[in-house]
C-alpha cells in the first residue's frame, strides 16, 4: 500500500498524541532543583529503613562546606547520646586549618568513637545523612571504626 499524502502519515500520530493512554493525565511533579534538596530526599529514603535503638544507636553524619558533625542518637527515646564536630571546644584548635578536609573528619570520627566508648556503646547504625559514602564521610566512618565502633 502506497501512501499518497504526507498528512495521512501524520494524522495517526496527531490523533493519539493528545489522547491519554490507558489512564487520565497525571500532573508532572517538579524535580528537586537544588543540591541540598536532593540530599534531603536521599536522607528521607535512608531514614525510612534506618533507625537507632537502645542496643544499636544511630551514628548520624552531617557535613557542610566548612565543617563536619557526628551524633550518636537513640531514636526510641529521642535522645542524643554523644556529639562531636569540628566546632566542639576540644577539637576546634586541633582542626583549625583542616576542618573541611578528610583529616579533620578523621579526628571527629576518632572523637565520636571515644565518646561512644565512655557511654558503653560499641555497635551503631551508620547514617550517612544522604551524602555519598566517600571523601569526608568515609574518612569519619573509617576513623570511627578504628576507634572501636562496629557498623
Amino acid at each position: 500500500m502506497m501512501l499518497t499524502s504526507r498528512s495521512s502519515v501524520c494524522s495517526h500520530t496527531r490523533l493519539h498524541a493528545s489522547q491519554p493512554v490507558g489512564r487520565a493525565f497525571m500532573p508532572v511533579q517538579a524535580v528537586a532543583e537544588t543540591r541540598r534538596a536532593r540530599v534531603e530526599e536521599r536522607h528521607r529514603r535512608l531514614r525510612r529503613k534506618l533507625s537507632g535503638t537502645t542496643e544499636r544507636p544511630r551514628l548520624a553524619v552531617f557535613r557542610s562546606n566548612e565543617h563536619i558533625y557526628a551524633q550518636i542518637i537513640d531514636d526510641t527515646k529521642s535522645h542524643t547520646l554523644a556529639t562531636a564536630s569540628t566546632l566542639t571546644k576540644d577539637l576546634k584548635e586541633a582542626v583549625k586549618d583542616i576542618a573541611a578536609t578528610e583529616a579533620g573528619a578523621a579526628l571527629v570520627g576518632k572523637r565520636i568513637a571515644e565518646l561512644a566508648k565512655t557511654h558503653g556503646i560499641e555497635k551503631v547504625a551508620f547514617d550517612r545523612g544522604g551524602f555519598a559514602y566517600h571523601g569526608r564521610v568515609k574518612a569519619l566512618a573509617d576513623a570511627a571504626r578504628e576507634g572501636g565502633l562496629v557498623f
